[in-house]
């Protein structure tokens, strides 16, 4: 199923773009199969083995210990700490647990020399541009604070949908890099994920209501898979769950369904989330919200990392 999606004018002509991937509808319907490649280069173009790519092509996720090495750490939780400590208590890129504690805070590139570092790591563009098949950008980034006992998890969902539904992200040529900077345990709200499940696009059920991103940053209520759906997708492909020590980064697809459950332990967990987007997919108008969400939670300016 697909439908036509006017996109911004240019040289007085609206260009219009395909809509392959309808969701937030009025009624179900059936899931639709990813029309895109998954790994987009080869293995002349990157680090990853054909072994790494065929894995990630499979399963949609590819774990890679040591992407950060064990002296960047303690720097990079300092530097965490600081930039909590800088931005105003009501500055809307930090994101806070029902309780006040911080939850996220956005564009960490953009206000830290390190994890701008990061970004630009052999083990981090490098792979991003191996997957994605040439230039990216950051469509958006984050730091994530899960804090012992009150860290809330995030239900099941795809990156993909919202970012195609509320951003405008027209094709599914995003990749998503979550470095741990703590100990993921299976028992600390360590991210899950449904392996395979990138093959496929669910389209979800009800509107996008206006300033959807107040809220489904906290808890996301719009843009998730019914029951059924997420039963079926478990009972073919299965959960995985990541672990590792800290250094070692989740890469995975943009459409794979993923969540976490809450940290009801005393052992914090925290990471440094980056998304890459091809700069040959760069966002048009939102295909199912009144207008994009902001510029610190979805880049409108597809310029090229370097």
């Amino acid at each position: 199923m697909t439908a036509q999606h006017d996109t911004e004018v240019r040289s007085g002509v609206t260009a219009a773009v395909e809509d392959r991937y309808p969701t937030r509808l009025e009624h179900a319907i059936e899931p639709i199969p990813r029309q895109e490649p998954v790994v987009w280069g080869g293995v002349a173009d990157g680090p990853l083995s054909q072994h790494h790519l065929d894995g990630f092509s499979e399963y949609g996720y590819l774990v890679a210990p040591e992407t950060v090495s064990d002296d960047w750490l303690p720097l990079l939780r300092r530097e965490m700490d600081r930039v909590a400590m800088d931005l105003d208590a009501d500055d809307p890129r930090v994101i806070r647990e029902p309780g006040g504690t911080i939850r996220s805070i956005f564009e960490p590139h953009l206000l830290s020399d390190l994890v701008a570092q990061v970004v630009r790591l052999d083990t981090v563009l490098p792979v991003a541009r191996q997957l994605l098949g040439g230039d990216v950008y950051i469509h958006q980034a984050r730091i994530n604070l899960m804090p012992g006992f009150t860290g809330t998890g995030f239900y099941w969902h795809s990156d993909f949908e919202t970012w195609h539904a509320e951003d405008g992200m027209p094709a599914i040529r995003a990749v998503s890099c979550s470095i741990a900077l703590t100990e993921n345990f299976p028992y600390n709200g360590s991210l899950m994920v449904i392996p395979g499940s990138h093959q496929t696009f669910y389209p979800c059920v009800g509107a996008t209501p206006e300033d959807n991103h107040d809220t489904s940053l906290v808890a996301q209520n719009i843009g998730v898979p019914d029951e059924t759906t997420l039963t079926k997708a478990v009972d073919e492909h299965d959960i995985h769950q990541f672990t590792g020590p800290p250094g070692t980064a989740l890469w995975f697809d943009a459409n794979l369904l993923h969540g976490s459950g809450s940290n009801i332990t005393p052992l914090p967990r925290s990471n440094v989330f980056l998304v890459f987007n091809s700069v040959d997919n760069a966002l048009t108008d939102p295909f199912a919200a009144p207008r994009p969400r902001p510029e610190y939670l979805a880049a409108r300016g597809a310029q090229a990392v370097t």
